[in-house]
């Protein structure tokens, strides 16, 4: 193990740390995919202390160099597990004086690791994000297609998990499409968020060198700069939000996931989820089981639990930075873990599923037409409040005789109210039913067509 003892702190202590407390401290664990950005940051300050006359262009040059052989070993050595330092930061500074001397420890002029951490969280959350709403909008574009392939399959329309009205599956499946959307906005504002540069915050109180930050944020591709430095070391809003962002996104992604899980069950039987992306059962040989659907819907309880976690570390935290903060980064690091497993499996779920017209056909009741019902007679002039209590009428005549509400016949009908006519068995054509609501949003071909392309522009602008 390399590093033991080494610290960038202790000259005010005259013992070392208990076993116990070391194992509490170091999150070199958690921490260790930051290397990249650590470095990344850590050659942007040098380049920064050169620009302040703090480090000759020789020093400068001399660390940068180091700082990308240290990256090299970094690399090499694929895990932390050789290395007994605290910290990432610690590890990388070590590395650096190990390898080019006294100048490395030059670099830690005006820097805490308090804006250190903030800055390589901050680099690592904008790919991470970058990342998900890559994945995102290839889910909302394989909805789309599918959509537009099931664009004329009509199937019952639920609410409270009961038939309601006739629906295209291409309606359907954009119904979980949009809320994918709304993420990809969330995620991209939560990116503005976090493309503010904290570094030259100091511990708290700022950097007392002539450090220029703007030039930072530009060597380090950042938009603007903290204003605050206790607010800059401090703030894990973004990381707070993008935790709500996948949370949110997993909350979506079950949604998904539980209509897969019904409609691919054999009592629905609207669609068939492919063989790679289904399990079978060590005793039942019949059995195909979902498992792709039933794993994303499980997987949004840590996020939402993540989610819990890292607002609760937050709540109570006194003013500037706190030890608590080293709580944030495992709780972000597994969400966006998740969702980077999760969305692609369920995205190649949905591209190879097969919709069954005839399951979805056969499933329609007569019953779905009843506001159909009721929306003709108010095309015959009776008030709507009127026509839907005549048609709870059929309803309950139609239950009554034990048939469906399409098998009544006029006579039943025009018993009950005298504006039925012999046209009124029209209202009983499923596709009829989903070409009548042809208003923005509603389920018609050319809605739908026109939510296709909203949909479309919607995505091109998250």
């Amino acid at each position: 193990m390399e590093g033991s003892g080494h610290a960038l702190w202790g000259g005010r202590f005259e013992d070392g740390l208990s076993p116990e407390m070391e194992t509490l401290n170091r999150s070199l664990d958690v921490d260790w995919r930051l290397r990249r950005h650590d470095v990344r940051g850590s050659r942007a300050w040098a380049r920064g202390l050169a620009r302040a006359g703090l480090l000759s262009s020789e020093e400068a040059a001399e660390i940068d160099r180091g700082l990308v052989e240290v990256l090299r070993d970094l690399e090499a050595a694929g895990d932390p597990s050789r290395f007994t330092d605290e910290d990432i930061h610690t590890l990388v500074e070590r590395l650096l004086t190990e390898r080019i001397g006294a100048v490395g420890g030059r670099l830690h002029t005006g820097r805490s690791r308090n804006d250190q951490v903030s800055t390589d969280f901050k680099l690592w959350g904008r790919a991470a994000i970058d990342l998900l709403r890559g994945n995102l909008s290839s889910l909302i574009a394989t909805m789309a297609d599918r959509a537009r392939e099931a664009s004329g399959v009509v199937m019952p329309g639920y609410t409270h998990m009961q038939q309601a009205q006739p629906v295209t599956a291409g309606h359907w499946l954009l119904s979980r499409a949009w809320p994918l959307v709304r993420d990809m906005e969330h995620l991209g504002a939560v990116r503005v968020e976090c493309d503010v540069l904290p570094l030259g915050s100091g511990a708290v109180a700022g950097c007392p060198f002539d450090i220029d930050r703007d030039a930072l944020a530009d060597d380090l591709g950042f938009s603007r700069v903290s204003e605050n430095s206790m607010d800059g070391v401090a703030d894990r809003d973004w990381a707070v939000r993008l935790l709500f962002g996948a949370a949110m996104t997993g909350v979506h992604l079950s949604q998904l996931a539980e209509d897969l899980v019904l409609f691919s069950s054999s009592e629905f039987g609207y669609v068939r989820l492919g063989d790679a992306f289904t399990t079978g059962s060590s005793l039942m040989p019949q059995k195909r089981n979902p498992d792709v659907a039933e794993l994303t819907r499980g997987k949004s309880g840590r996020l939402v639990g993540n989610l819990t976690g890292a607002l609760t570390m937050l709540k109570g935290l006194p003013t500037g930075y706190n030890r608590d903060l080293q709580e944030d980064k495992e709780a972000v690091f597994d969400s966006v873990d998740t969702l980077a497993v999760v969305l692609p499996a369920i995205r190649g779920a949905v591209a190879g599923m097969t919709i069954d017209p005839r399951r979805m056909g056969e499933a329609l009741r007569a019953e779905v037409h009843a506001t159909d019902l009721a929306d003709y007679l108010v095309r015959r002039g009776v008030p709507f409040r009127e026509a839907h209590h005549v048609v709870g009428e059929l309803v309950r005549a139609a239950e009554g005789a034990d048939k469906g509400l399409g098998g009544l016949t006029l006579d039943e009908m025009t018993a009950v109210h005298p504006a039925f006519a012999e046209d009124v068995f029209g209202v009983f054509d499923p596709v009829a039913s989903v070409e009548s609501r042809g208003v923005r949003g509603g389920t018609s071909g050319a809605a739908l067509q026109t939510q296709l392309e909203a949909l479309a522009t919607a995505l091109e602008r998250a």
